[in-house]
């Protein structure tokens, strides 16, 4: 009975980014003993991309003794359907239109089990195994990264809905009616169209248009300017920064007012690289949501942010679903 476990004592996680692919292999106590990565958007079709992710991993698999060491592997990914192990629609994946196996398509591969869900529900999970979420089982991860993600936990287990693709805070809508901002899934006034790191920078060009207010960030290009220029700009102190965390932290709180009537959870958790801007964003957040939440949630729900290294946590939740695998 106890023999599986330590012929395979190992699962693959990976942490599909818009950006990057990051694989590691893990062991049950949540150590990663090896990692790799490949560009993800630098294949025309999903072939390419799997091919160039088994070189990558083959690597990394030898290093802790083959295959056979590997139970299974579980991947974190936008658009990423649970029940069905397959991408479904993701406008930010050069070929990751129309619907992908992509489960199917490693497993069969590697011939092991493969699993595979939204990236931000992965980073739910590992947040929940190895992080601040660990012992709670009601809570939402909001990742704030080049979109916004959530994972929403609900009596100890995460959201699925009935097709696999529930828990898409991301693109609640904000604003309504043609003010709203156009957002990458179609639709417009997202949460993601402006709490986003791109929607922060998006933020940032409409504000120094429309105001002749000093700001470091005018010494920068408008079409470069990146979350993390605002960040900095902010932290000295920069006048336009800090309106442009104002604004972007009331809504997201205004937005977690929302969600609180959902689920009432007993904590909200942060995730991705606009998070390091710290009490610049978080301040704001805090601020509008006490001012707007139901009276009957007042003062329960923590504000929180990740203590999970990002790429490890993305990985480690992914390699969490890979365990799981029966």
């Amino acid at each position: 009975m106890n023999a599986q476990p330590l012929m395979k004592p190992y699962v693959i996680g990976l942490d599909l980014g818009g950006t990057n692919s990051v694989f590691g292999i893990v062991d049950s106590r949540g150590d990663i003993k090896a990692t790799t990565a490949i560009k993800t958007q630098g294949y025309n079709n999903v072939e390419d991309y799997v091919n160039a992710s088994i070189d990558a991993l083959q690597i990394i698999i030898d290093q802790v003794g083959g295959i056979e060491k590997i139970k299974a592997m579980g991947i974190g990914a936008p658009n990423a359907n649970y029940y069905t192990g397959c991408i479904e629609h993701a406008p930010n994946l050069v070929w990751g239109k129309g619907i992908v196996p992509l489960a199917k398509m490693f497993s069969d591969r590697l011939g092991v089990p493969v699993a595979m869900t939204n990236d931000a529900n992965a980073a739910a999970i590992g947040e929940m195994a190895y992080g601040v979420a660990r012992g709670m089982k009601n809570f939402i991860v909001i990742t704030l990264g080049t979109g916004v993600g959530s994972g929403v936990v609900v009596n100890g287990q995460l959201v699925y809905g009935s097709d696999g693709m529930a828990g898409e805070l991301g693109h609640v809508t904000m604003v309504r009616g043609k003010e709203g901002r156009a957002c990458g899934c179609g639709r417009t006034g997202c949460l993601e169209a402006y709490c986003s790191a791109t929607g922060v920078a998006r933020t940032a060009r409409e504000i120094l248009q429309q105001t002749e207010e000093p700001s470091l960030l005018r010494e920068l290009d408008p079409e470069k300017i990146t979350s993390l220029d605002v960040s900095i700009a902010a932290g000295k102190g920069d006048k336009v920064a800090n309106e442009i965390f104002e604004f972007t932290g009331k809504m997201l709180g205004e937005a977690c007012c929302d969600f609180a009537a959902f689920s009432s959870p007993e904590a909200f958790i942060f995730f991705g690289g606009l998070v390091k801007a710290g009490d610049l964003i978080m301040n704001p957040i805090k601020k509008a949501y006490d001012e707007h939440v139901l009276p009957i949630f007042k003062g329960k729900a923590q504000f929180l942010v990740s203590g999970l290294d990002g790429a490890s946590a993305a990985v480690l939740g992914a390699s969490a679903i890979g365990w799981d695998i029966q």
